[in-house]
């Protein structure tokens, strides 16, 4: 045997050790959901660990026997739906955390899933026992469909963990209704990664309540088409004439309160075959707001839903709670599971921003999605300017961006 032979084999040997070494210490942790039952684990140190919290839902998290674990809500007797159901494990056992202080590391946590109802929306968390701010490292991923599986990851960035940590991984359902729900895992797993070669994150991502940006920095501001109230306690009555008397003589107003919710339609038939970039925003001008000045968790806000069902054409001037409907309950014409919960801005002319996600502006620009409802979200009177109002000034409005983008933008 040469010597080349024998410097090739032990530099062949070196790096073989080398990558062993490195896969053991940084291994790693999956859970592919192929045995006869899942290991639990109150406490979710050695096994899974699931619960809800913030209503009545009651939840269960288990093996299937079809190569793959459930998650089952079942939030009938819940009232508000504003509750959340999660599993959650430690996943940090075999790794070597003190490669997350250097910069070319982080973890990825990664699920394999498909779901019950659709549009919904899933997240994936990271946190240590350390974690005191549970909304970083969080993302939440838009699932349009029941029928595939679909594949969703998240990368960190400047994950706080250190070797002794505990690394939890998490996946959380929240508010998705008032009904029964399954969502099926394929697998679950958490791995520490080189950023230059990972390649990028799988799923379509929607950032948990983003900071808000300045209307002006938007391309397009598209004044709402229709827009009214409905009532279910009178659903047979047109309330485009609701109104009040003030100094300016007669304001027509979209009221949100009680069994009244606001519908709200645009015509964006221009923007056919365009694609949504990032999110965009909701905008509503304030006439008043009543609600009890003592802060009460998910209570005195108003919710903004999509509108997926019902009459794709109604017009303010004759739509009721029933016309809307088209003699299908309300949970088949609203998705259940809201965009967007947000405190409204107080005062006379004050103005709400809300986000709107890239997937549910995309969903209305494709015709999927028929326009946005305002519900109130626990005890509140809310009302906002009608379009009818000085032509049009103080109407709701979308800003959004769009690419490829027209010659000149659409205000």
């Amino acid at each position: 045997m040469t010597k080349n032979r024998i410097g090739a084999r032990r530099i062949a040997a070196v790096v073989a050790n080398t990558v062993l070494i490195f896969s053991c210490a940084s291994a790693q942790f999956i859970d592919n959901f192929d045995g006869v039952s899942l290991s639990r684990d109150p406490d979710g140190a050695n096994g899974w660990t699931f619960y809800s919290g913030d209503g009545s839902a009651v939840m269960d998290f288990s093996i299937s026997g079809k190569g793959h674990a459930s998650i089952t809500v079942d939030a009938t007797n819940d009232t508000r739906g504003t509750w959340w159901a999660l599993i959650r494990r430690r996943v940090s056992e075999n790794m070597d955390l003190s490669l997350l202080s250097k910069p070319a590391y982080a973890l990825r946590i990664e699920a394999r899933i498909k779901v019950s109802h659709a549009p919904r929306r899933v997240n994936l968390h990271l946190n240590t026992q350390r974690t005191t701010d549970f909304h970083a490292h969080l993302m939440e991923f838009d699932i349009p469909d029941t029928s595939n599986w679909h594949s969703i990851s998240m990368t960190t960035h400047q994950f706080d963990a250190v070797p002794g940590d505990s690394v939890y991984g998490q996946l959380a359902l929240m508010d998705w209704g008032l009904g029964k729900y399954r969502v099926d895992l394929d697998y679950f797993k958490v791995n520490i990664v080189n950023v230059d070669s990972v390649g990028p994150d799988k799923g379509v991502q929607v950032p948990y309540h983003p900071l808000i940006p300045d209307p002006r920095t938007f391309a397009y501001h598209i004044p709402v088409a229709q827009d009214c109230m409905i009532d279910c306690e009178y659903p047979d009555v047109n309330l485009n004439e609701w109104s009040c008397r003030d100094e300016t003589g007669r304001t027509i107003l979209l009221t949100v309160s009680g069994t009244r919710l606001v519908i709200l339609r645009w015509d964006l038939s221009a923007f056919a075959g365009k694609k949504v970039v990032g999110s965009g925003l909701l905008e509503l001008t304030t006439y008043a707001l009543q609600r009890s000045p003592e802060y009460v968790k998910d209570f005195g806000m108003v919710r903004i839903s999509e509108i997926t069902g019902g009459d794709p054409e109604w017009n303010q001037n004759e739509v009721t709670y029933n016309r809307l409907r088209r003699r299908r309950p309300l949970t088949s014409v609203l998705n259940e599971q809201m965009i967007i919960d947000v405190d409204v801005s107080e005062g006379r002319g004050g103005t709400t921003l809300a986000t709107i996600s890239n997937p549910v502006l995309q969903r209305m620009i494709d015709g999927q999605t028929l326009g946005l409802a305002i519900r109130p979200l626990g005890a509140v009177t809310a009302s906002f300017y009608s379009m009818e109002n000085q032509r049009g000034r103080f109407s709701a409005k979308l800003h959004l961006n769009l690419v490829p983008a027209f010659p000149a933008p659409i205000h």
